[in-house]
């Protein structure tokens, strides 16, 4: 009797298991999930709404692990391939929502190491005349604050510093460059410029021990910070900026540039002060009655060292 070609035929044997790359016929191990990812990875699933853009799902998702959690800034969050798995969307739109929750300061990433709950950002008042420290606040509370003195120099103002300073730009001015920490973490870069000759001789010993600089020239030599202009930007940060600040790849940073006034209208400090970007929320108040600087007059705030004149490097 004739039977047609193959529909009597032996099924076909069992597909074997992928081998790993060493040889033998066994399934690889699957990658173990965190124990929170483990825990989230179902209601997330199946809480996904179709009318939300996919970044989204995963912005939604890592705030609510937050808040039910219950986790506290410093606490590691799933890695982005357990948000995968957590979320159902691709990994190119898991680190678009990170992006996202980084630029929005809720979450800080460390290369090589993970995800991290960021801190609460840190309220500053540039406007606010003073000790930095009184400009900054948490929670209505003055954050723990140190000082290291990163060069201590004299040199020669740039045209737009002597300008500023309403001085002939071969008058020699300090130039102070200092980082602030907030706790461990780097957090200001600030760089003071003064006249020598409203500024003589500075305390550099009192700096280093991280003193303030605003109480000191108002102790020596009478010079308050009565009005301040300001020019704010957000930029990329220069290497220098990068490295001391220990910024990521695409981290951006707020430059604040400006002028202190004493009362009678002397200036006596040309200053910057370099910002990470997601670590602070800006507050000012003021008036515009006075217009020194121009945002177009603030490119070149540098000065040059003058040779023989010895400096503080770090």
């Amino acid at each position: 009797m004739r039977t047609c070609a193959g529909r009597h035929a032996a099924p076909s044997p069992p597909r074997p298991f992928p081998t790993c790359p060493g040889g033998g016929g066994r399934p690889p191990h699957p990658r173990r999930a965190s124990p929170l990812a483990r825990k989230s990875a179902a209601p997330a699933k199946a809480a996904r709404e179709p009318q939300k853009l996919r970044y989204e799902v995963v912005y939604d998702l890592v705030l609510d692990l937050i808040a039910k959690n219950g986790l506290k800034p410093g606490d590691k969050l799933p890695s982005a391939t357990d948000l995968v798995a957590m979320s159902g969307v691709s990994l190119i739109s898991v680190r678009h929502a990170l992006d996202k929750l980084e630029n929005a300061g809720r979450i800080r990433r460390h290369q090589g190491i993970g995800t991290f709950v960021a801190r609460e950002r840190i309220v500053s008042e540039p406007s606010r005349s003073g000790e930095l420290l009184q400009t900054l606040a948490v929670d209505g509370a003055e954050p723990e604050l140190s000082t290291e003195v990163l060069e201590l120099a004299v040199g020669l103002p740039s045209p737009t510093v002597a300008r500023a300073l309403a001085v002939d730009p071969g008058t020699p001015v300090w130039t102070l460059v200092r980082l602030r920490k907030v706790g461990r973490d780097p957090a200001i870069l600030e760089q003071a410029i003064l006249p020598l000759s409203l500024v003589p001789s500075l305390g550099e010993a009192q700096l280093t021990a991280g003193g303030s600089l605003y109480r000191f020239l108002a102790e020596r030599y009478d010079l308050a910070d009565e009005r301040t202009e300001q020019v704010f930007e957000v930029v990329r940060p220069t290497a220098a900026e990068r490295e001391r600040l220990g910024l990521q790849p695409r981290e951006q940073v707020v430059r604040i540039r400006g002028v202190s006034f004493t009362a009678a209208g002397v200036a006596f400090d040309c200053w910057s002060q370099t910002y990470r970007a997601t670590d602070f929320v800006f507050y000012t108040t003021g008036n515009g009655q006075h217009r020194l600087l121009a945002p177009s007059q603030t490119d070149d705030w540098s000065v040059t060292p003058l040779p023989g004149v010895s400096s503080k490097r770090g």
